[in-house]
């Protein structure tokens, strides 16, 4: 595809707006509910940065809530370091960055998603 997107040369003057940021950091921070209320907006799953945000997000949201209910007899350890490194991952992408998740982000390029 044209379209996809390298995150290894993704440039921060990209075009990337303030509005393209937000929605980004949302998508972790929220998800798995925003990354899915983004493929519902045509306007905003078409937008580069977004989308490569958007879907690693959904992915990671997805795993999140495997892993927690998996090790969810830990008193909630687990659910907090998760969460602690989504809200990096989002403060990241607010910034304007790409975010490299190990693993995630390698799946979600292979597949054409981002």
């Amino acid at each position: 595809m044209e379209d996809d997107i390298n995150v290894e040369n993704m440039e921060p003057d990209m075009g990337v707006t303030s509005d393209d940021k937000l929605w980004a950091a949302l998508a972790y921070v929220l998800t798995p509910l925003i990354p899915i209320i983004i493929l519902l907006m045509e306007d905003k799953k078409n937008r580069p940065f977004i989308r490569a945000h958007n879907m690693q997000a959904l992915v990671w949201g997805i795993l999140v809530y495997i892993i927690g209910s998996v090790t969810s007899f830990l008193l909630c350890i687990p659910w907090l370091v998760l969460f602690l490194v989504t809200l990096y991952w989002a403060y990241q992408a607010y910034q304007g960055k790409m975010v490299e998740i190990p693993v995630i982000t390698k799946l979600v390029q292979d597949q054409g998603w981002a």
